[in-house]
């Protein structure tokens, strides 16, 4: 299991369909992904349904973080964009705001290095992160993660231009 001391991370079950809902639909989480609709119930249990959670087949992987004491899903972790020829992936992390700023972030990396690394073969994991998020800026910092380029003028936020910060990981 992708254990670590706090969390574990598995894949999505049709009972978190209710977590995903909230989080895909918060207009403010809008600003730091890649999109800006709702999503249906409808279509967030097809995702569940139809993901095989290979990162082969599918181009990504999503794992439901969840606490290891009383087994609640508290967030998402997101291996996206993968590149099977350069042995590389996104990720995107996101956890309620009452499981914010208390180190589990760092952990959910932690684990998700090892998984990355040793189960699917990845070579480099990265992220893209707005220059105003400065604890996500923080986080991918602590977990060893590089800051390497900035790409000017690459988010658009409420109709503003924002400049981000390239992160990278070796595994």
């Amino acid at each position: 299991m992708l254990r670590g001391k706090r969390i574990f991370l598995r894949a999505a079950e049709p009972e978190d369909l209710d977590l995903m809902y909230l989080i895909e639909n918060d207009t403010v989480l809008w600003a730091v992904g890649s999109s800006n609709v709702p999503y249906s119930r409808y279509a967030l249990r097809q995702f569940i349904e139809q993901t095989t959670n290979d990162i082969n087949t599918d181009g990504q992987v999503r794992l439901v973080i969840a606490l290891n004491e009383g087994r609640n899903a508290i967030g998402f972790v997101d291996l996206q964009n993968y590149d099977s020829r350069n042995r590389r992936a996104e990720v995107g992390i996101v956890l309620l705001p009452e499981w914010q700023h208390k180190g589990l972030a760092n952990e959910v990396l932690d684990v998700l290095d090892r998984y990355a690394s040793k189960h699917l073969f990845i070579y480099q994991l990265y992220a893209v992160v707005s220059v105003d998020n400065s604890a996500a800026q923080a986080l991918f910092l602590n977990a060893g993660y590089k800051k390497t380029t900035t790409l000017h003028h690459w988010l658009r936020n409420g109709g503003e231009w924002q400049d981000a910060f390239v992160f990278q990981k070796i595994l």
